[in-house]
């Protein structure tokens, strides 16, 4: 559980209390209920996390894009609902080399546009496995994207990096050596599903 979780239900709860005191107890049960869905979505399930030369998504959703940037970089696009676990993790081992915030729009997070538009945090990785590039992006719904590593920290694949609140969207961006292992449509978790392998070549390298 995710504490900004807990916070939210405890203040939520206590809303819902003193209006049931102060009136009648129908008119506290939708803070009540709202307190019961925060709890359902800061949960922060544990995950076991695939080994070797792999991609692991850094997100839980359904993959609405699988886009060639350009000849030498793959996008890998996902859309977290507000259904899904919202916990971040890196998809490598390696060092985080470049955090970057730019503010933007608040489009619906499963649009192609909103890749470019909307607020997000870019996140560079350099390891064995080369360097791979991820997004946090805000959606309709989300308005605070939470990062609690730091530039020049380690991390390890699949382990919790950050969090963005309500619906959104995580964008992976991966370089020719990989071997993409996920298509359009699909469901992904973050730290257990593989998104993609090191091709035999470059792990050889």
């Amino acid at each position: 559980m995710v504490a900004d979780g807990i916070y939210y239900a405890v203040a939520l709860a206590a809303g819902g209390g003193i209006v049931s005191f102060l009136t009648r107890p129908i008119y506290g049960l939708p803070m009540f209920l709202l307190a019961a869905f925060c709890l359902y979505f800061f949960r922060d399930p544990d995950r076991e996390v695939p080994a070797g030369p792999v991609a692991v998504s850094p997100a839980d959703g359904k993959i609405v894009s699988i886009h060639q940037e350009s000849p030498e970089l793959t996008r890998i696009s996902i859309f977290l609902s507000i259904f899904d676990v919202h916990v971040n993790r890196a998809p490598v081992s390696g060092a985080i080399t470049d955090v970057s915030y730019r503010p933007g729009r608040f489009l619906v997070a499963s649009r192609e546009e909103a890749s470019l538009e909307n607020e997000q945090n870019a996140v560079t990785i350099e390891g064995e496995t080369g360097r791979v590039v991820f997004k946090q992006i805000a959606g309709l719904i989300a308005r605070r994207i939470v990062f609690s590593k730091k530039q020049g920290e380690a991390v390890r694949a699949g382990e919790r990096v950050g969090l963005i609140k309500f619906g959104s969207r995580v964008d992976v961006f991966l370089g020719p050596a990989w071997e993409i292992q996920v298509a359009q449509g699909s469901r992904v978790k973050a730290g257990s599903s593989i998104l993609a392998r090191l091709g035999a070549a470059a792990g050889e390298g």
